[in-house]
């Protein structure tokens, strides 16, 4: 009885199990050497997104005063890459970031809260009056007043996102140019 040349072809042999082994092995290389020399090549950003532009002195037509930063966001500003300011409208607190680089240290707000032990709920993207979208929730822990927390990063174009990951990765391959602009704003609820 004769094997047909396929099966043969595919036979469980020795030479087989290396040569396919070793093809997805070579290829698995080429890859890492692409990423690589990718990552070295990719060109420098450019000077103008390193600039620092001036805080706004008033936030939908309201004038803002600033606040200081606490002892642990002078620190986390330390290692920063841009600024970060703390205001208010005499309503809410805004929470001011510039970013000059895709970083992961541009975090979501629940994630900053939660770490503080809050309990987050109502998440969800809304529109305010002005049709921007952002991302909203409501903060709560025993013993501290409800927080209403809406946020969104706005880029050099004026594109917005409410997800951070999707900026950092719209930030990192090229797709949004910076300077960016994350904003938090916070209100108390009853």
């Amino acid at each position: 009885m004769s094997i047909p040349l396929f099966d043969r072809w595919l036979a469980n042999r020795f030479v087989n199990r290396i040569a396919h082994k070793a093809v997805f092995a070579l290829v698995m290389l080429l890859c890492v050497i692409w990423s690589a020399a990718s990552a070295l090549h990719r060109p420098p950003a450019p000077a103008a997104s390193a600039v620092f532009e001036e805080w706004p002195s008033e936030w939908d037509g309201v004038p803002l005063r600033p606040l200081a930063l606490s002892e642990v966001e002078q620190r986390f500003a330390q290692q920063f890459p841009g600024a970060i300011a703390r205001m208010t409208d005499g309503e809410q607190m805004l929470v001011l970031r510039q970013v000059h680089a895709p970083t992961r240290m541009l975090h979501p707000a629940a994630d900053c809260y939660r770490a503080l032990g809050y309990g987050i709920a109502q998440a969800r993207l809304e529109r305010d009056v002005h049709a921007r979208l952002w991302r909203c929730f409501v903060a709560e822990r025993q013993g501290a007043q409800k927080m209403r927390v809406c946020e969104r990063i706005v880029d050099a174009r004026g594109d917005a996102f409410t997800d951070t990951s999707a900026w950092y990765w719209a930030a990192a391959s090229g797709r949004s140019s910076g300077p960016w602009q994350a904003v938090t704003l916070a209100r108390r609820i009853e």
